[in-house]
């Protein structure tokens, strides 16, 4: 008789340096399911994926594969037994062409030579089986989309005998579109019988693709629903103990005169013709594709990339910053949607990150930073958007990524900045810490603070924002109220429908 189940992880422990990440973890994956893995950010689905996959070593506990109890010791045991993960930051060689990047650990495939032509017939007929024969074999990986950059990490797990499939985040970076391809390749390994797991902080993608759900908290098992038998409130009441209704909180608008005012700008050939109006105590979200100038403009605007024509009037003064530097020193911020790369220095401390902005606020009369009075003002602040962190002096790198964007937000609130452009703020960041992130945006708003927010999630401005200008193709194609805000429309406008 056939097992009932592909993967069993029964009573899982394990300990970081006194710290108990996981506390008796437990995860049955049926042959050829889809199986959601969720949870706030150190609930434990990563080091447990990472138990499975041989990258950590348990302390307690039992893996089953197919029945029977085995060992997992190291990523190669992990191959052997058909497992594969495919992490956000892909691991492939970025001047190796597709083929060589699907076949990197066998590619004379125990020969003395490589046969090219095998090579790349064999990597075609791997794409091919995806629905994307079209992707050359000997192009290299660094020419490639980002989709298609997942679609050969996707081959080189199959190329492998993947049976069981592990996904982290796989749509963190993708278009509509493209989230579309990967769901149709997921439904294809589905029919194919291989068990996929998916680790997610999107529910909508839960109820878009998945049989079932696991919820972990806290390093711990929690509760596993068929799909169709649940709901969005109930996951999220199960992952952190709170009602779904209270994700974004009530909205009292009091929007004054006009702080920002662009008109006709262009830039880098990507920005083309764009005119908008931003008001005091206003959240302006911008919406659009991936690659429809959002992200431009406001680079355009902060002073970070080079204006090729157009106005920008600040405060009632038409001004033109030349860097960064200029736009902070007028009190203008902005919160990138690269956390890690741009957003803060994750070797330095929590202090330093979050005063990096205002360093004149910190010192005193003789012009010396009062490292005291510094530490004061970081504490406060970080009070303020309810940052959990050991020492002021501890790395960034040390916090949770919901925590890592609190920093990188709170530099802005030390600057005392008038204006704040936040560019896809909770990406990868867990139900939790977004309600608190939102929270911080909406009080950041009835201070008077003008904020514009980038989002590739319509829910999140439906629920956040007082209007929504959308782009597409480098300029804004139309603007809606709050009263017409919704999925459908927001969709219409990005795709030109």
């Amino acid at each position: 008789m056939a097992n009932k189940y592909s993967v069993e992880l029964l009573g899982i422990d394990k300990k970081f340096a006194g710290v108990h990440a996981l506390r008796a973890a437990h995860l049955q994956i049926e042959p050829g399911e889809v199986h959601a893995l969720v949870g706030e950010n150190g609930a434990g689905k990563s080091t447990l994926m990472k138990v499975l996959s041989g990258a950590i070593k348990k302390d307690n506990g039992k893996i089953v594969i197919d029945g029977d109890e085995t060992e997992i010791h190291s990523p190669k045991d992990s191959m052997k037994k058909g497992i594969s993960i495919i992490y956000q930051e892909f691991m492939l060689a970025p001047d190796l062409t597709v083929a060589e990047n699907i076949f990197i650990d066998r590619l004379t495939n125990g020969g003395a030579l490589i046969n090219w032509a095998k090579l790349n017939k064999s990597a075609t007929t791997l794409l091919s089986s995806l629905g994307f024969g079209s992707i050359k074999p000997t192009t290299k990986v660094a020419d490639l989309s980002v989709a298609y950059q997942q679609i050969i990490e996707i081959c080189k797990a199959l190329s492998r005998n993947a049976k069981i499939l592990i996904f982290d985040e796989p749509t963190a970076v993708l278009t509509f579109s493209e989230i579309e391809k990967l769901f149709g390749i997921i439904k294809t390994l589905k029919k194919q019988g291989v068990s996929v797991i998916y680790i997610t902080h999107r529910l909508e993608e839960v109820f878009s693709i998945c049989d079932r759900v696991t919820v972990m908290k806290d390093g711990e098992y929690v509760a596993t629903f068929n799909v169709a038998e649940t709901n969005k409130n109930a996951l999220v009441s199960k992952m952190i103990g709170r009602e779904l209704s209270t994700l974004f909180p009530q909205r009292v608008s009091a929007i004054g005169e006009i702080v920002l005012e662009i008109e006709n700008l262009n830039a880098n050939k990507l920005v083309k013709d764009v005119s908008f109006k931003l008001r005091k105590g206003e959240i302006l979200g911008f919406s659009g594709l991936v690659g429809s100038g959002r992200t431009e403009t406001m680079r355009a605007i902060f002073g970070a990339d080079k204006i090729d024509s157009g106005k920008i009037i600040y405060l009632g003064k038409e001004v033109q910053f030349k860097s960064p530097r200029q736009a902070v020193a007028n009190k203008i911020g902005l919160l990138p949607e690269d956390r890690k790369k741009q957003g803060v220095l994750l070797g330095q401390s929590i202090r330093i990150n979050t005063t990096l902005t205002s360093l004149k606020i910190a010192k005193n009369k003789i012009n010396i930073l009062d490292k005291k009075a510094e530490i004061i003002r970081v504490t406060d602040i970080l009070a303020q958007l309810n940052t959990k962190y050991n020492s002021t002096e501890d790395p960034v790198s040390s916090l949770s990524g919901g925590n890592q964007q609190k920093v990188s937000l709170a530099k802005w609130l030390a600057a005392g900045c008038e204006v704040i452009i936040l560019d896809e703020p909770t990406r990868g960041v867990d139900v939790g810490a977004k309600m608190e992130i939102y929270k911080n945006i909406n009080d950041l708003a009835a201070k008077g603070v003008a904020i514009i927010m980038i989002s590739s999630e319509m829910v999140e401005l439906i629920g956040m924002c007082d209007r929504v200008d959308v782009m597409r193709h480098g300029t804004i194609v139309g603007e809606l109220s709050k009263a017409e805000l919704s999925e459908i429309n927001l969709i219409s406008l990005a795709m030109g429908v």
